[in-house]
């Protein structure tokens, strides 16, 4: 999951579901794998935080201990539990003044390597965002909306590396993007970044959290729900340009990420006249 909280200015955050405004004093809370992009109107800085899957279930483990026997039933309730992908959360000038110096300690804490020195300060200014956020945060044990989601899925892999990201995977990344369509094969993304299909698998997980292929149904994900969005398109039209051809397939998909199928999300999403 990531909170990205706005500092100064205003800018357009861009995501599946759709356009929002976001301003001075809101954050944003972005499911895992929920693809999203912000333009600035003008001069905007945020402060973003990472959070890892299995993080969250430790939080819920001890927030219940009393009633959850181990971390097995804690990712059994998270199961259970519904919320939106994006969720816009209006801190207020207030929250935010509260909050700043929280983030820029804990952004301070985190530009080196050596956590263990600094574990404890780190937990300790966590969970005094969390405190100020979480009372913000909508969680339902039913479905609310068509685009809540039962699960945060595909997990973050449990053993992950916190280093920069090397060039192969973002210049893979780039051709991904530049052709969704396209039926690539981890082969052939190997060739184009000059390592071997074992490494630059490697690599590109460590990177990005996932596999190659998991990275590029994102992405297809994404632009079919554009398309969805912006055009009139028939949906069988859409899913064949993003690539699909198999409209099962890309149905049963579609839904597993956005909570809703093809059609439905056009209904509810699709503003052209």
């Amino acid at each position: 999951m990531k909170l990205v909280v706005i500092r100064t200015g205003s800018a357009i955050l861009y995501s599946q579901f759709g356009q929002r405004p976001v301003t001075i004093g809101d954050a944003v809370l972005l499911c895992s794998n929920t693809l999203s992009a912000a333009e600035a109107e003008g001069d905007c800085m945020f402060s973003a935080i990472y959070i890892d899957t299995d993080y969250i279930i430790d939080h819920v483990f001890w927030k219940h201990a009393g009633l959850l026997s181990d971390r097995f039933d804690a990712q059994e309730l998270i199961g259970r539990l519904y919320l939106e992908p994006v969720q816009l959360l209006h801190l207020g000038i207030q929250r935010l003044a509260q909050i700043a110096p929280l983030l820029d300690e804990l952004a301070s804490l985190t530009k080196g390597c050596r956590y263990a020195e600094k574990f404890n300060r780190i937990q300790a200014l966590w969970f005094l965002i969390a405190d100020v956020i979480s009372p913000l945060i909508k969680v339902s044990p039913v479905r609310l909306s068509r685009s809540q989601r039962e699960r945060l899925r595909p997990a973050m892999p449990r053993h992950r590396r916190f280093v920069p990201l090397r060039s192969e995977a973002m210049r893979a990344a780039e051709l991904l993007r530049g052709d969704v369509a396209r039926h690539w094969t981890v082969r052939e993304l190997a060739v184009q970044v000059h390592l071997s299909a074992p490494q630059f698998s490697r690599v590109f997980a460590e990177a990005y959290g996932k596999t190659p292929i998991a990275y590029l149904t994102m992405l297809r994900i994404e632009e079919l729900a554009r398309l969805l969005r912006e055009t009139h398109l028939p949906v069988e039209a859409a899913i064949e340009e993003v690539g699909w051809h198999s409209m099962g397939y890309a149905i049963r998909v579609f839904r597993a990420y956005v909570g809703m199928t093809p059609g439905v999300y056009r209904r509810t999403y699709n503003t052209v006249v």
